[in-house]
């Protein structure tokens, strides 16, 4: 009897052990699935196919619903270039995402709103860069300037919104003046 009694014990802690590792397993499998979705999702939306920049993006938690955001990196660095957003600054920004179509409430401008409230890493930037020599492979030259002129307007903008003093000195620092220049030679890397 002692001996049925603790070969169903056995059976059950086997049982117990097993299921809880199939539930492992089977989390990872679920993990695994989702990740390949978000890849496969974020390259159809992007038309990028280069792996590794996808990979760069998704360590940055960019998705589809964040694509939108990514589009206005520039002008968040800019915005930090001297180190502290101004008020102009983060108005120009968010007027730039309003015309950029992103949605209040929505994923895209709230990870905006984590970038105007704390400086992003420098990986956001490699990541754009990155993006934006892949995008511009994959367009005609025409697309590709009138990108990089739309882009380089909207971040002109942000430089320019904090004014100069007394409208004697120019209102674009030479932090940002150097960061439009490598923001412009973004376009032309083929990374």
């Amino acid at each position: 009897m002692s001996d049925s009694i603790l070969a169903s014990r056995r059976a059950g802690l086997e049982e117990a052990f097993f299921a809880r590792h199939n539930e492992a397993l089977r989390q990872r499998m679920l993990q695994a699935d989702a990740e390949k979705f978000r890849r496969e999702a974020l390259m159809a939306a992007t038309g990028i196919v280069d792996e590794a920049v996808i990979a760069r993006l998704m360590a940055l938690q960019i998705g589809t619903g964040t694509l939108a955001a990514l589009t206005l990196v520039p002008m968040v660095l800019v915005a930090w270039a001297d180190g502290a957003i101004s008020t102009e600054e983060r108005r120009a920004v968010l007027a730039g995402a309003q015309q950029a179509g992103l949605q209040q409430g929505g994923p895209a401008l709230e990870l905006l709103e984590a970038w105007l409230h704390s400086r992003p890493a420098p990986e956001l930037f490699q990541a754009w860069k990155d993006y934006v020599a892949a995008l511009t492979r994959t367009l005609p030259p025409e697309e590709r300037r009138s990108l990089e002129a739309s882009v380089l307007a909207q971040a002109h903008k942000v430089a320019a919104a904090t004014g100069s003093f007394l409208g004697l000195t120019s209102p674009i620092s030479e932090r940002e003046n150097t960061l439009l220049r490598e923001l412009a030679h973004s376009f032309h890397t083929t990374g």
